[in-house]
């Protein structure tokens, strides 16, 4: 699909902040406008700059004057980590959110797209599921406090569009995976985790691995490059209050993405199924009708996403996040 010519032409001399430059999305989002041709990239660790400390970011905005601005840091997590920190993941989030979103606001940040999750809508929210669906039913309670987070968040930037006119905007990636993934036993989500845990099962010639849940719920999974070239996209093409979508338009259930992770992995065992773990929500795939409207799709299919996120996964082991 030939793309649509941009309505808002970044400038590749512009002062671009990428907050959360090392995480997965930050880092993906980083090497798209490296290969875009931006040449004043702003990066800052969280070692060097705690964005839920408002004087620090008040500073740093002060400092850097960024023009263009990426919110991709979050505190992030799967099923047992939001269910096990739910304080921390509100309220690392909205901290963060707050300060960057107001500092943009107070500096003169020309764009801004901040980056949320699809479990912003409701659990049981018709499928696929529209923008529209926000704030039309209950959430998960897997994953509320971060949903309620990243709402705020929405909720924010629609502010300031109001109050100020400015034309800040909001998008919403459905299940992600990709290089620099988190690979921890803990903290991951479900990609990394299975690879990582039917890696480990190759290697030491386990028989057997258990996988959280029924093995039934749908998920729709979008490699974390094709969001970067997305945020590109959006932010040259997109001018609206409401959030957007952004996915593939397609979902597998849990069992067959185990399937083909441990395909993947050169895993031949067994796979269980842990039915007294959660499962989440029963079906998650977003509409992504109007992200489609401007010309814009994914372009990486999940097998071979996959079998590149591996290879990245083996080449880095002894340095990913875990």
């Amino acid at each position: 699909m030939p793309e649509t010519p941009a309505a808002f032409p970044l400038d590749p001399s512009a002062r671009t902040y990428v907050a959360g430059h090392r995480g997965l999305v930050g880092s993906a989002t980083w090497r798209a406008f490296e290969a875009r041709g931006f040449d004043r990239l702003i990066g800052a660790s969280s070692s060097e700059l705690d964005l839920r400390d408002r004087p620090s970011v008040d500073a740093f905005f002060d400092h850097h004057r960024p023009e263009v601005v990426v919110v991709a840091a979050a505190r992030v997590g799967g099923i047992l980590a939001n269910s096990t920190y739910p304080v921390d993941f509100l309220s690392d989030n909205l901290r963060i959110q707050v300060n960057v979103l107001d500092a943009a606001a107070r500096t003169g940040v020309e764009r801004l797209i901040f980056l949320g999750s699809t479990c912003i809508y409701p659990r049981l929210a018709p499928q696929p599921i529209h923008e529209d669906s926000l704030l039309t039913g209950p959430l998960e309670p897997t994953n509320d406090a971060y949903a309620i987070a990243k709402i705020a968040g929405i909720l924010h930037v629609q502010a300031l569009r109001r109050q100020y006119g400015l034309p800040y905007i909001s998008a919403m990636p459905t299940n992600l995976y990709g290089p620099g993934d988190n690979f921890s036993p803990t903290g991951s989500h479900v990609v990394p985790a299975m690879m990582r845990r039917f890696d480990e099962a190759r290697r030491t010639g386990a028989t057997s691995v258990a996988c959280w849940g029924t093995g039934t719920p749908r998920r729709e999974f979008l490699h974390v490059d094709d969001l970067a070239a997305a945020v590109l996209f959006l932010l040259e093409h997109y001018d609206d209050p409401q959030t957007i979508n952004v996915g593939v338009g397609a979902d597998i259930t849990v069992r067959e993405l185990a399937e083909t992770v441990a395909e993947v992995a050169g895993y031949e065992g067994e796979i269980t199924w842990d039915t007294s773990k959660p499962d989440g929500t029963p079906q998650k795939l977003v509409s992504v009708d109007r992200l489609s409207a401007l010309g814009w799709k994914a372009g990486i299919g999940l097998r071979d996403g996959l079998a590149s996120t591996y290879a990245w996964y083996l080449e880095h082991a002894g340095a990913v996040r875990s």
